[in-house]
């Protein structure tokens, strides 16, 4: 049988050793961010700093959270301006709770640490201010469910990783306004998603006030 089209060009993307993303602020999330001048920022799952770095250079005041202590030891070194916290992210200390951020920012890799959405949000909401923001970019819980083929991996009901209406409905009823909602392409060349399917999503909700 004579290999078709689509099946070498799932062969070279399955082999070509792929490009990684650059560590720091996605641009997708740089276009989304408010004016941080003098605001306090909560950033979750803040891995090996370079992205609190960025955010502390925007002028925020940074509080950043990271259930890895070795990378909590990366991240001090490379942010040496902001405060860190040895936390789950679904599990946040009192001290975080005082609703005295602008922004609660919660990035890539967040939601396969979080194990009880309604603990997420909880600790969301008790973070921010009034009127303060959260802005999740994440992959979209669906990437790990599929191959770049669109075959199926698994179950996407299994219930081990939040699924995207638990998170919705978690942060709506923990009293947050849902803002808008994004399903976006994948945006990591070294992940072998279908672009045909959503690879990532952009969340931001607002605590009333």
């Amino acid at each position: 049988m004579e290999p078709t089209e689509e099946n070498v060009r799932a062969w070279n993307e399955a082999h070509q050793p792929p490009e990684r993303l650059q560590p720091g602020l996605p641009e997708v999330v740089r276009e989304r961010l408010p004016e941080l001048e003098g605001r306090h920022v909560l950033h979750l799952r803040c891995a090996t700093g370079e992205a609190t770095a960025e955010v502390a250079g925007l002028g925020a005041f940074v509080t950043a959270v990271d259930p890895s202590a070795p990378d909590l030891t990366a991240a001090r070194a490379n942010a040496p301006t902001a405060a860190f916290v040895h936390a789950e992210l679904d599990r946040l200390p009192l001290e975080l709770l005082r609703s005295r951020f602008h922004l609660v920012y919660a990035a890539r890799g967040t939601l396969v640490e979080v194990r009880d959405a309604d603990a997420f949000a909880h600790g969301v909401h008790g973070a921010l201010r009034p009127r303060g923001f959260l802005l999740l970019h994440d992959e979209h819980p669906l990437v790990h469910r599929l191959d770049h083929l669109l075959h199926w991996r698994g179950d996407y009901f299994d219930g081990r990783e939040v699924r995207l209406g638990e998170l919705v409905t978690a942060l709506a009823q923990g009293g947050l306004n849902i803002r808008r909602l994004e399903e976006l392409r994948p945006s990591d060349p070294a992940r072998r998603h279908d672009p045909r399917a959503p690879g990532e999503l952009v969340l931001v909700a607002q605590r009333p006030g």
